[in-house]
C-alpha cells in the first residue's frame, strides 16, 4: 500500500506537505484581492465628439457609419450606443469572457478606421477615441480649493498636468477620468456685429488662424552639401504656434491699404486683428458639466482598476502617491478621496478570514471534545494548514483571487479535511486497543481506509468539479468556488494518506502507556467536563437509538412526514424571491436627476445644491460628490441630467441604519420639496462592472425601422406600467425623442441668388453657435486646443 511507505519515512511526508504549505504561502502575496471572481465581460469605448451638432445628426453622421463597420467584431456580445444634443457620441462594445482585452480593442480600432473616411471631417479633427474601458469606478480623488482663490478651471487642469499621468503609472490603475473636466483652451470669442461692419466672415477668421497659428519646420543654414570653408550649422527658428492671448489678439485678419476699415481700432486702419473684432482669452475647452464635493467646487478624477489586479493594493499606492503629491500642491488647493469602495472590499475579505480563523478554532474544539487526547487532536489539525494553505499555490497557478467566493469554498473545504484525517486516527486508535503497536495500528489502520479516502475525495471532487464547465457569467462566478474545494479536498486526500498516517504512528502512544505531562495536564483541567459530555452524549446516543428503533417501527408515519417536508421544501422553493446576487450595503448610493428637456443647466446645478442641502440632513451621510449636465447612470451628457453619489458613514457609525432606509427617506423628502425634476435614489451594484447601480436594465429596439416617436410613446408606456407593478420602483427610460428644438428654415435658393453659399451658412451657423475647434497651441508642456464662438 501506498501509505505503508509514508509511514516507514515520516520525514519525507513531512517535507512533501512542508513544500505544499511553502507554496500556497509564497502564493498568496501574489493573489489579487477582489470582492467576486472576474466576472465582467471585457468592453471597449468609442467616443467622438461632433461640435454643435444635435442628437439626431450625430446618430445620422457619426453613429451609423461607425457602428455599421463594428458590428459583427470578432467576439462581440452586443454593443449599444448613445447620442445626445451636445455633440457626443458613446459606443460600449461588451465581448465574451475570457475575450483579451487588448486583442478587443485593437479589433475595434481596425473597424472603426474602415468608418472614417465618411465621417465629418471635423469630428476626426477632435479625434475618435477606442478606449479599453473598465465599467465600474473603483475610487474618486477629488481636487478641492478651500480658500477658493482658485476656480474650477486652475483644478482642472492642475490636474491634468501634475497629477493625471502620475497616476495613470500607478500598478493596477486601468485609466483616470475626470467629472467636471475643464481642459484649457484658447477661446476666441467673435463678435457679429463688428464681423459684419468691416465686411468679414467666419471663414476669414478661421482661414487667418489656421494660416498664422501653425507649427513651422524652418530647417537650417549650413546644412549639407555647401561650399567648402562652412564653419557653423545654424538651425533656424520662427514663430509658429503662438503661446498666449495676445498673440492670437495680434493675428491678422484682413490688412488693406484703404482706410474704410474700423477708424477706433488700435493697430492701423488698414489692419485687421483677431482682437478688434473678438475677446480673446485662455478659457476652458468645455463649460457644460460642473461638479461639486460638498457644495463646493472640486475636479473629480475616477479612478478605473486594471482587471485582474489587487483591488487593495491599487487603492494604497493612489493613496501613497497622492501624499507625495500633495508636498507640492499650491497654497489654497487640497485633495480628498470620498468614494472608495476599497474599504468595503476589504471589510468583506477579512469577515471571510474571520469565519475561516473562527472555523479552524471550533472544528479544534470539536475535535478534542470528542478524541479527548492532545496527540489525535494534533493530527487532524495539522492537515487543516497543509490543505487550506497548499491550495493557495493551485489558486495562483490557475489565476485566481481572494474574493469572497474562494475563500468560502476554503471555509466549507476545512470540514472536508479534517474529516480525512479523523478517519485515520480513529481507526488507528481502534487497532491500537486491540494492542498493536502505533506502527503496525497504522499500517493495519491504512489498509482498511486507504480505499474509502480515495473514494469519498474523488466522489467530492465529481460534485463540485462539473461547476468549473457552466459556461457564461454565471459559471465564471462559481468557477472559483467549485475548483477551490475540489483542489483542498484533493490536497486533504494526499494529506491523509502521507502525513496523517505517519503522525500516527510517531504520535499516538499503544494501550496503557504512560501518560506524558501535557496529557496529565489536560485531564487534571479538562477530565472532568469531558466525563460530563460523554455522559450527555451517552443519554444522547440511546435516544437517538430508541427514536431510530421507533422509526422503524412506524415507517408509513416517517415516510409522510418525509413527504411533506419534500412538499413544504418545494413550497418555499417556488415563493422565495429569486436573484442573481442579493443587493449588498457598501456605503455609497447613486442619485440621480432629470429635469424637464433642454433645461439649462444652470437650473440643473440649483436643483442639484438643493438636493444636497436635503442630503445632508440625513443621518448617516457622510459626503456628497455631484455632477451637473452629465448622468453617471445613463453615461450621457446633457443640459438637462444631473447625478450625485451620496457617501454613507461607516458602518460603525450610522446606529443600524441601512443604506435602504437612508435611500428611502432621501427619496421621500426628494419628492416633497423638489417639484422641477424627477429624482431617482439607487443603492450600488451588488457586483461592480455588471451596472452602474442595482436592479437591472432593459432594452428596448425598434426593429421594424417604425421611428423614434413610436419607440418614445412605446418605452413610455412600458414605464408607466412597470411603476405600477408591485416590487417595481424608480424606473425609468433614457430615450427622448421629443426634446424641444428650435427648427431654422434656410431658403437655399435666396442663398443662391445672393451669391451666398448655403455651405457657407452652415459653417457660420457651427461657429457662432457650436463652437469651432480651429487648431492647436502649446503651453505648459501640452497641447491644447483653439476654438472660436460667438460671444454672448
Amino acid at each position: 500500500m501506498i501509505s505503508h511507505f509514508f509511514i516507514d519515512r515520516p520525514i519525507f511526508s513531512a517535507v512533501l506537505s512542508i513544500v505544499l504549505t511553502l507554496a500556497g504561502l509564497v502564493s498568496i502575496f501574489s493573489l489579487p484581492v477582489a470582492q467576486y471572481p472576474e466576472v465582467t465581460p471585457p468592453t471597449v469605448l468609442v467616443t467622438a465628439l461632433y461640435p454643435g451638432a444635435n442628437a439626431k445628426t450625430v446618430n445620422d453622421t457619426v453613429a451609423a457609419p461607425i457602428e455599421q463597420q463594428v458590428s459583427g467584431v470578432e467576439n462581440m456580445l452586443y454593443m449599444s450606443s448613445k447620442c445626445t444634443n451636445d455633440g457626443a457620441y458613446q459606443l460600449t462594445i461588451t465581448f465574451k469572457l475570457g475575450t483579451d482585452s487588448d486583442m478587443a480593442q485593437v479589433l475595434v480600432q481596425n473597424r472603426v478606421s474602415l468608418a472614417q473616411p465618411v465621417i465629418p471631417d471635423l469630428v476626426q479633427r477632435q479625434g475618435i477615441s477606442v478606449k479599453k474601458m473598465s465599467p465600474s469606478t473603483m475610487m474618486i480623488v477629488n481636487l478641492v480649493s478651500a480658500n477658493g482663490a482658485h476656480d474650477d478651471i486652475y483644478l482642472s487642469n492642475y490636474a491634468t498636468i501634475q497629477i493625471k499621468d502620475e497616476l495613470g503609472r500607478l500598478e493596477g490603475v486601468a485609466a483616470v477620468t475626470y467629472l467636471g473636466q475643464r481642459d484649457y483652451s484658447m477661446r476666441a470669442w467673435l463678435k457679429p456685429d463688428r464681423l459684419a461692419a468691416m465686411s468679414l466672415s467666419t471663414d476669414d477668421v478661421v482661414n487667418a488662424i489656421s494660416t498664422q497659428n501653425i507649427q513651422v519646420a524652418a530647417g537650417a543654414i549650413g546644412m549639407e552639401p555647401i561650399a567648402p570653408g562652412q564653419e557653423f550649422q545654424l538651425t533656424i527658428n520662427t514663430l509658429g504656434r503662438l503661446i498666449d492671448a495676445e498673440q492670437f489678439g495680434n493675428i491678422i485678419i484682413k490688412a488693406n491699404s484703404s482706410n474704410e476699415l474700423n477708424p477706433s481700432s488700435s493697430t492701423s486702419a488698414a489692419v485687421v486683428r483677431l482682437r478688434d473684432i473678438a475677446r480673446i482669452e485662455l478659457g476652458s475647452q468645455q463649460y457644460d458639466q460642473t461638479c461639486t464635493l460638498d457644495g463646493k467646487p472640486s475636479l473629480a478624477m475616477s479612478i478605473y482598476q486594471l482587471p485582474g489586479s489587487n483591488a487593495l493594493k491599487t487603492a494604497q499606492g493612489v493613496y501613497r502617491k497622492m501624499e507625495e503629491l500633495q508636498k507640492g500642491f499650491p497654497d489654497g488647493v487640497e485633495y480628498k478621496i470620498v468614494y472608495d469602495t476599497t474599504p468595503f472590499i476589504k471589510e468583506s475579505i477579512g469577515e471571510v478570514f474571520k469565519t475561516l480563523r473562527d472555523a479552524i478554532i471550533l472544528v479544534a474544539i470539536v475535535v478534542l471534545l470528542f478524541l479527548q487526547n492532545w496527540r489525535t487532536t494534533l493530527i487532524p489539525l495539522v492537515a487543516v494548514p497543509v490543505a487550506i494553505i497548499g491550495t493557495f499555490s493551485v489558486m495562483s497557478a490557475l489565476g485566481f483571487s481572494l474574493n469572497n467566493l474562494s475563500l468560502f469554498g476554503l471555509v466549507l473545504a476545512i470540514g472536508i479535511v479534517v474529516d480525512d484525517a479523523i478517519v485515520v486516527v480513529e481507526n488507528v486508535e481502534r487497532w491500537l486497543h486491540h494492542g498493536l503497536s502505533p506502527r503496525d495500528a497504522a499500517r493495519k489502520a491504512m489498509d482498511e481506509v486507504t480505499g474509502p479516502v480515495i473514494a469519498v475525495a474523488l466522489v467530492l471532487c465529481s460534485v463540485f468539479i462539473p461547476c468549473a464547465f457552466i459556461s457564461g457569467i454565471t459559471g465564471q462566478f462559481f468557477r472559483q468556488f467549485a475548483i477551490t474545494i475540489a483542489v483542498s479536498t484533493a490536497i486533504s486526500a494526499i494529506n491523509s494518506l502521507t502525513l496523517s498516517p505517519a503522525l500516527a504512528a510517531i504520535l499516538m502512544q499503544p494501550k496503557g502507556a504512560k501518560r506524558d505531562p501535557l496529557t496529565w495536564i489536560l485531564d487534571m483541567t479538562l477530565g472532568w467536563f469531558f466525563k460530563l459530555f460523554n455522559v450527555f452524549f451517552d443519554f444522547a446516543t440511546r435516544v437517538y437509538t430508541q427514536f431510530v428503533s421507533f422509526s422503524l417501527r412506524a415507517t408509513i408515519l416517517v415516510l409522510a412526514l418525509y413527504v411533506g417536508l419534500l412538499l413544504l421544501t418545494w413550497k418555499e422553493f417556488s415563493e422565495a424571491p429569486v436573484g442573481f446576487v442579493p443587493n449588498q450595503d457598501k456605503g455609497y448610493l447613486m442619485l440621480s436627476v432629470q429635469l424637464p428637456d433642454s433645461a439649462a443647466v444652470g437650473r440643473t446645478r440649483e436643483i442639484l445644491s438643493h438636493i444636497e442641502s436635503i442630503v445632508k440632513k440625513t443621518e448617516g451621510v457622510a459626503h456628497t460628490v455631484s455632477v451637473s449636465g452629465q448622468s453617471l447612470l445613463l453615461a450621457t451628457n446633457a443640459s438637462n441630467l444631473g447625478s450625485m453619489y451620496i457617501m454613507l458613514e461607516e458602518f460603525s457609525k450610522r446606529r443600524g441604519l441601512s443604506a435602504e432606509e437612508m435611500a428611502s427617506k432621501i427619496r421621500k423628502d426628494c419628492l416633497a420639496e423638489i417639484r422641477d425634476a424627477q429624482v431617482s435614489i439607487f443603492g450600488a451594484p451588488p457586483i461592480d462592472g455588471l451596472g452602474t447601480t442595482g436592479g437591472f436594465k432593459l432594452i428596448v429596439e425598434d426593429r421594424g425601422n417604425l421611428g423614434l416617436d413610436e419607440l418614445q410613446r412605446v418605452t413610455d408606456k412600458i414605464v408607466d406600467e412597470a411603476n405600477n407593478t408591485p416590487g417595481l420602483q424608480g424606473v425609468f427610460g433614457s430615450v427622448r425623442s421629443n426634446t424641444p428644438w428650435l427648427n431654422l428654415d434656410i431658403d437655399r435658393e435666396k442663398c443662391l441668388a445672393l451669391g451666398v453659399s448655403p455651405s457657407d451658412v452652415f459653417q457660420t451657423l457651427q461657429i457662432y453657435l457650436g463652437s469651432y475647434y480651429v487648431n492647436n497651441f502649446n503651453r505648459f508642456g501640452r497641447s491644447w486646443q483653439v476654438n472660436i464662438m460667438a460671444d454672448a
